[in-house]
């Protein structure tokens, strides 16, 4: 059992929310939505969705400003509505967060295999039309306990691995932007689709998924060595830069590919690489940058997801084990969670890519669902605790909260029977359920403990 220390600084904070939102899509996703909404198109969807994220986004600065504890949406609607509430939101939440670690222990291996397919070694059987090998199994879940190792070690560690791989994607993604400056094939008006209302729809739905991790931010705010107005304005920073970083990646593509964007696997690596005269270094050199993007991803959410079920189990919600036997609010010692994260993630290697889809799905509607409670928690404390201090105010934090409102419900109405991006039944709406099932079960334990 440690002492919670603020350990954090500006960059490390930036990083980890930066970081968690910047996956693996800005290289492997590029060429389809300019496929689906043009490059112009894509850029409106991409500045939309943002929009929607920032305006929510705002809404948790006010609120990690006033409450700057470990454990974010649990805190603030806890403090709000009470226990159930809180619950129910937590674990929506946390099933987002594991959907990402799992899809990480996934995609890690298959991007590895694919530049190295001796990694496909040991057939073991095909799942849902396609194969699983014990080679990419294997290194998930290596994976998985290097990443957790590095956690259980502490966030100091955590956060020079997140800086570490964070200067990877940079460094990549200025690449990306020399080669297309220079580039001899590139459009001068990027192409833009016929059907742009549809495209740029379509293009929409799936964005909110690729901003998540933001909130990373507000579970790790006691650990933060900063004035809690500087932890709201650094929420915002992260997804203003995660917004202008997939759009320039975007927009990069489609000025040197074009339409033909959508035949390549690797869009953004085989633009960048063209711009430097099909250099076939630097194509590996921009892929290295989206390997680097996982690992920032899947690390950042893994410390969210530590710090959320280890708050969760200090006030009853989850059974006391994860907490390691102390109730004091000043402690901290999060390595039972981390191994169980970590023990959860490794099972889906297991089921090779075909859950790839699924997992994000499912883990979005969790999200989803998370900000709903959230934003309105807010709205909630702007009524009823008026003169509460508050480091960081928004301005017009109402309407704020009501456009916050609108844009989680929007958010959330994309995911429902009837949508083109509903879940799937059955296997996403499974995994809910079962998320569901056993999240009663946590809670109802809990509950018997702290009686």
């Amino acid at each position: 059992m440690v002492e919670t220390t603020k350990k954090l600084k500006s960059v490390h904070v930036f990083t980890f929310a930066f970081g968690a939102m910047i996956g693996w899509s800005w290289i492997f996703l590029t060429g389809e939505w300019i496929e689906r909404a043009g490059t112009i198109g894509a850029l409106f969807a991409i500045f939309g969705g943002g929009t929607l994220m920032l305006i929510i986004a705002m809404v948790y600065a006010e609120l990690a400003a006033m409450f700057p504890r470990n454990g974010g949406e649990h805190v603030y609607t806890m403090e709000a509505f009470g226990p159930k509430i809180s619950f129910i939101c937590s674990w929506a939440l946390l099933l987002g967060y594991m959907g990402v670690i799992a899809f990480e222990a996934v995609v890690f291996p298959f991007i590895l295999a694919h530049l190295f397919p001796i990694l496909n070694v040991g057939y073991l059987w095909t799942f849902d039309g396609l194969d699983v090998y014990f080679g990419q199994v294997a290194i998930g879940i290596g994976t998985a306990l290097c990443i957790t190792k590095i956690n259980v070690n502490g966030i100091s560690l955590s956060a020079r691995l997140q800086i570490f791989a964070s200067a990877l994607i940079f460094t990549a993604f200025f690449f990306l932007l020399s080669g297309a400056a220079q580039s001899e094939a590139s459009y001068a008006l990027p192409n833009i689709r016929d059907s742009l209302n549809l495209g740029v729809f379509s293009v929409l739905i799936m964005l909110p998924m690729m901003f998540v991790g933001f909130d990373v931010i507000a579970q790790t705010a006691n650990e933060i060595d900063l004035h809690p107005r500087l932890i709201g304005r650094l929420i915002m920073v992260s997804v203003t830069a995660a917004m202008l970083f997939y759009a320039t990646a975007v927009f990069c593509v489609g000025l040197v590919l074009g339409d033909s964007a959508r035949l390549e696997e690797f869009p953004t690596a085989h633009a960048a690489a063209l711009g430097w005269g099909g250099r076939e270094g630097i194509r590996y050199l921009i892929i290295i940058g989206g390997i680097a993007g996982i690992l920032t991803s899947w690390n950042g959410f893994l410390v969210g997801a530590s710090r959320l079920v280890f708050e969760m189990s200090k006030d009853g919600q989850l059974p006391r084990w994860f907490v390691g036997g102390s109730p004091s609010r000043n402690s901290f010692s999060p390595d039972r969670v981390l191994w169980t994260l970590c023990v959860i993630s490794c099972l889906a290697p297991w089921f090779g890519r075909s859950v790839l889809v699924w997992l994000v799905d499912a883990g979005s509607f969790g999200i989803v669902v998370a900000y709903f409670f959230v934003v309105l928690a807010f709205i909630k404390l702007r009524l009823t605790r008026p003169n509460t201090p508050r480091p960081y105010k928004l301005p017009y934090g109402m309407g704020c909260g009501v456009l916050a409102l609108i844009a989680s419900l929007f958010i959330a109405v994309l995911y429902l029977p009837g949508s083109p991006s509903a879940l799937i039944w059955p296997e996403e709406w499974i995994i809910v359920i079962i998320w569901v099932v056993l999240g009663l079960v946590g809670f109802l334990q809990g509950r018997t403990e702290r009686l």
